[in-house]
């Protein structure tokens, strides 16, 4: 098993301490927003399982994003689908981690960041890690609190437009997904840029 802590060890020993794990969820779907999380964990924090938030059941994640956010300082990014379109995912995935930085900064004052894989340009010291929300506590902590936001967001969809399924394939492009826009068409918040849906429009 490896350890969750070693990055954030690492930096301790050089006197950092209030280190923020940054990660987004969303790039995929086909609809609604991408949303980051940027998370500091307490000093003596402490999550047997914690893990990458696409490795656990929902139970799980569901129950750990209840204690994370007792536990934690986070923050989290939003960005709608009409700005991914303008702007493409990835800058969308960048743009939502920064906001997040920005409402943990709000809080408190943030020394260090360890982001998922994505180049961050900050004022303090950042480490991307490839896969990272496997191998830091701090980024699978943000990456479990970022998917549970989202999620939600799907499950509200769900109760609006039952017939599309948002609650089962949270608007990931799955075949009952496609097949539910060949039938029922598209609503709003569908991003316009992403192929099947630019299929449909064009």
């Amino acid at each position: 098993m490896n350890d969750l802590f070693t990055y954030e060890k690492e930096l301790n020993e050089k006197g950092i301490n209030i280190i923020g794990g940054v990660d987004e969820v969303g790039r995929g779907p086909l609809i609604g927003p991408v949303v980051a999380c940027c998370c500091v964990l307490n000093k003596n924090f402490k999550l047997d399982g914690l893990n990458d938030s696409k490795k656990l059941s929902e139970k799980k994640r569901d129950l750990f994003y209840e204690y994370l956010i007792q536990n934690t300082t986070y923050g989290i990014g939003i960005i709608e689908p009409g700005e991914i379109d303008e702007i493409n995912i990835y800058q969308a995935s960048k743009k939502a981690m920064m906001i997040a930085i920005e409402e943990v900064r709000k809080k408190i004052k943030l020394e260090y960041v360890l982001v998922d894989a994505m180049p961050l340009d900050l004022d303090i010291g950042v480490t991307s890690i490839i896969k990272g929300d496997a191998k830091s506590a701090s980024i699978a902590a943000a990456s479990v609190i970022a998917k549970v936001t989202r999620d939600k967001m799907m499950y509200d969809l769900a109760k609006q437009y039952p017939e599309y399924g948002f609650d089962k394939h949270k608007g990931y492009p799955t075949k009952m997904h496609l097949e539910a826009i060949q039938k029922y068409g598209l609503i709003e918040g569908y991003r316009k840029t992403y192929g099947p849906v630019k299929d449909i429009l064009g």
